[in-house]
């Protein structure tokens, strides 16, 4: 079977912008099956309606399927995995710029910061998503503007994921001038294999 990738983008974002769609063309071409879904309301993002477009999206999941998500996109990738089925598996997913413990919130206004508490304060099992997923690998930015670099942690302890940290490389988002990501490329290629 085709192995099937599922791109995620974050809060506020379009599929297929920036790195996220010339990423898509990339796999594309060496051959994976690319899915890159809009998430619904992205200017205010909620979970159910997130996992529920994802899961419309994947349908089921297994060994094949991996996930590449960006900011909030990491957060409803997990909790995508956090209600598979007993019977279904993820081959792995890479989280960009992923958090689940804090946010720098300084420049939100009292909306936002009222969708961000749902997303940091709604309970996770990460016990059962890592009886759900292969592997997983976390990529953090030394400069991030909105993800303090600790919530690695949170990644490596609770869903044993690699963690890659990339210099200057802001938020991984059209604002900090990224287009192309040629080294999320090589890392995602390494790591779903052929």
């Amino acid at each position: 079977m085709k192995k099937r990738v599922f791109i995620i983008h974050g809060w506020g974002a379009i599929a297929n912008e920036g790195w996220l769609g010339w990423l898509k063309i990339e796999l594309e071409t060496a051959g994976y099956s690319v899915f890159a879904p809009q998430m619904p309301n992205t200017n205010e993002p909620r979970i159910k309606e997130w996992v529920n477009a994802i899961t419309q999206s994947v349908g089921t999941a297994n060994h094949d399927t991996f996930f590449i998500g960006h900011s909030i996109g990491c957060q409803a990738v997990a909790r995508y995995l956090n209600q598979l089925s007993d019977e279904e598996m993820s081959g792995g997913a890479i989280f960009v710029a992923g958090f689940f413990k804090r946010l720098i919130m300084t420049d939100f206004d009292a909306k936002s910061k009222g969708i961000t508490e749902e997303w940091l304060n709604t309970l996770i099992d990460f016990d059962y998503i890592k009886q759900h997923i292969v592997k997983s690998l976390a990529i953090f930015s030394d400069n991030d503007p909105y993800v303090p670099i600790d919530n690695k942690d949170d990644f490596k302890e609770k869903l044993n994921s690699e963690i890659i940290i990339e210099h200057e490389q802001g938020h991984f988002s059209s604002s900090s001038g990224l287009p192309t990501y040629p080294n999320v490329l090589k890392n995602i290629q390494n790591f779903i294999g052929n």
